[in-house]
C-alpha cells in the first residue's frame, strides 16, 4: 500500500470519491456535509493499493494541534492495515511540520482502532451528521 500526498487535482477527486462511497453512500452523510469548506485549507491524503483508490483522510493544522479528519477504508480493505497506514502517514506528516499534539473526532464504533494508535478519548459523546463521536487525542 502506498500513501500519497495529494498534489493534483486528479488525486483529490479520487480522495473525494472514496469518501463519498464511505460516507455519503453507506454512512448517508449528506454530500454538501461531507466536501465542506475546509478542503481548500487541508492537506489531504489517498491510499493506493496495486494503483486502485482505497482509502484517504485530511490533515490541517488548528491553533497549536493538528486536525486529523475524513479518515476513510473502502470495505474491501477494511481490517487490512489500510486505516493504520494512513494514519502512521498523517503522524510523520504532522511530525515532519513540527506538530506535536493531534486531535481527532472519532465515530464511536471507531474508538478502539484510534486507542490501539494511542489515542486517548477526551470528550463526551456528540452527534455529528447524525453519527455518535467522541474527541480523542495524542502526543506526537
Amino acid at each position: 500500500m502506498n500513501l500519497i500526498t495529494v498534489t493534483t487535482n486528479e488525486q483529490l477527486e479520487e480522495v473525494y470519491r472514496v469518501r463519498k462511497i464511505v460516507f455519503v453512500d453507506e454512512q448517508h452523510v449528506p454530500l454538501e456535509e461531507e466536501i465542506d469548506n475546509l478542503e481548500a485549507v487541508s492537506t489531504h491524503f489517498l491510499l493506493q493499493d496495486e494503483g486502485q483508490s482505497v482509502g484517504a483522510g485530511r490533515f490541517r493544522v488548528v491553533d497549536d494541534y493538528g486536525k486529523v479528519e475524513r479518515i476513510c477504508v473502502l470495505k474491501h480493505k477494511r481490517k487490512s492495515g489500510a486505516g493504520r497506514a494512513i494514519m502512521e502517514g498523517i503522524e510523520a506528516f504532522a511530525k515532519k511540520e513540527g506538530i506535536r499534539k493531534l486531535k481527532l473526532n472519532a465515530q464511536t464504533h471507531a474508538i478502539p482502532f484510534y486507542e490501539g494508535l494511542g489515542y486517548e478519548v477526551a470528550s463526551e459523546e456528540f452527534l455529528d451528521a447524525g453519527i455518535p463521536h467522541k474527541t480523542m487525542v495524542k502526543q506526537l
